[in-house]
């Protein structure tokens, strides 16, 4: 786990934000070429806080945490709808080629659409914080966590074309 190594971290999926923040401030002042003198241009300093970096924009967001997270342990999301969406989906995309048409009557659909879907991506976030705690204390919720983040995304893809379909149209 080479990005919890570069923070001195423990592999586990509940960090605390405050603690990573501090870790990574500490190593940059360590690491950073401009802080460590001339001669660190030439041991690989740049390269170390390269690695420091992408650590620390990997392992501060949760949801990038769990993906490196499942990806060290050889396991893959998947880019399939999951099937409880499929119906959903369907309408949805009915609805946004009608805005896309210019049939403003879709409006309404998108918008229940749009809330129905931010509340399904902020109960994935409450259950992923409950299975990262689980699998950090037993070890047994990585396929769970990996359902729930190929569940997130899809979602998550549905509220920005959404999104970006509902703003197109209240700029135009």
């Amino acid at each position: 786990m080479q990005y919890y190594e570069a923070l001195g971290l423990e592999p586990k999926l509940a960090l605390d934000l405050d603690d990573l923040r501090k870790r990574f401030y500490e190593r940059s002042r360590e690491t950073h070429p401009d802080l460590v003198g001339a001669n660190a241009a030439g041991s690989g300093a740049e390269d170390r806080m390269a690695q420091l970096n992408d650590a620390f924009r990997t392992l501060r967001n949760f949801v990038t945490r769990a993906e490196y997270f499942l990806s060290e342990r050889g396991i893959q999301l998947s880019k399939d709808v999951p099937p409880e969406l499929l119906e959903e989906v369907f309408e949805l995309n009915m609805a946004l080629e009608e805005m896309r048409g210019g049939d403003d009557s879709a409006r309404p659909q998108l918008d229940s659409a749009r809330e129905r879907f931010a509340a399904m991506q902020a109960e994935i976030d409450s259950d992923l914080a409950a299975l990262f705690s689980r699998q950090d204390a037993q070890g047994n919720a990585l396929d769970e966590i990996a359902a729930s983040l190929n569940r997130r995304r899809y979602i998550s893809n549905l509220l920005r074309d959404v999104d970006k379909e509902l703003n197109v149209h209240i700029s135009n």
